[in-house]
């Protein structure tokens, strides 16, 4: 099976600022100071809890950009299952230079696989319905594009990466704009047919007019609970694609999903997600 990943050339810039940033003006110095020169090792990144993997493909960039002499090994590929105890990821070579990478690496990978682990975890309660668990623009700025990576990693799917990738009308530019009809007749006239229109609701009487008006292919029901939800799914018909969001917690998700919505998205699989611990052993 193949699992998502972008060309490490995307991330260098990412990964070469976070190792500038921990590397400093004079580099590592306690290493300089107690590992002799020449001195070579063997070392692994070890799952110390059980986690679904991501961030393996920039922990070995980070180790890389270090030292590109380093050996670098991945047994655990992101997007798999790993349990406390396995090596994930295997660098031979100079001491110095993995002690070096080792807390961007380690930093990386602790972040990205609790995001993928916290995704499986929202995926898993969505088992036997068609409903898909997405995450939202909520991530660490500078860190989208990874971020995002290990929600697929976790089995979920992307929202927008930016505000350049759909029309997404939401409360505040219906507001602005002078209310549902206005701003999906706006739409309309002025956007390009290759890009997706979502629009915001949370009342049924929002979404009829949205249906009336036509002009969008995703609607956002927001905040809804589970009897509005159904009572929406079955005034749209089919017609738009239907996506629930708003204080969606891992203990609601088989209950919304048994609503018959297509999507469930949260911002909690990556501005909540806890840090997985992983550890590098020499």
């Amino acid at each position: 099976m193949s699992f998502a990943t972008v060309p490490d050339l995307v991330l260098e810039p990412m990964v070469r600022n976070a190792l500038m940033e921990d590397l400093g003006s004079y580099g590592d110095v306690t290493t300089r100071a107690v590992i002799p020169a020449g001195t070579t090792y063997d070392a692994r990144i070890n799952a110390r809890e059980d986690a679904v993997v991501s961030g393996m493909q920039i922990a070995a960039l980070a180790f890389r950009l270090v030292d590109p002499s380093l050996e670098v090994v991945t047994h655990i590929m992101d997007g798999q299952p790993a349990q406390k105890g396995d090596t994930l990821m295997e660098i031979k070579g100079s001491a110095a230079s993995i002690l070096s990478g080792e807390r961007v690496a380690l930093n990386f990978a602790g972040r990205l696989t609790g995001i993928a682990t916290k995704t499986a975890g929202f995926v898993a309660m969505t088992k036997g319905t068609e409903t898909r668990v997405t995450c939202t623009r909520k991530t660490t700025p500078g860190l989208r594009i990874v971020e995002k990576l290990a929600v697929l990693h976790g089995g979920g799917f992307n929202h927008r990466y930016s505000l350049s990738d759909a029309i997404l009308i939401k409360d505040n530019h219906i507001a602005a704009a002078g209310g549902v009809r206005a701003v999906l007749e706006a739409t309309k006239a002025h956007a390009s047919h290759m890009m997706a229109v979502e629009i915001e609701v949370d009342r049924l009487d929002q979404l009829e007019e949205v249906l009336e008006v036509g002009g969008a292919s995703v609607v956002l029901l927001d905040n809804m609970d589970n009897d509005m939800l159904r009572k929406a799914v079955t005034m749209v018909d089919g017609r738009m694609k239907t996506e629930a969001s708003g204080n969606v917690k891992l203990d609601r998700i088989a209950s919304i999903s048994a609503t018959g919505v297509d999507y469930i998205s949260s911002g909690a699989l990556t501005h909540s997600a806890r840090t997985v611990d992983l550890g590098l052993d020499f």
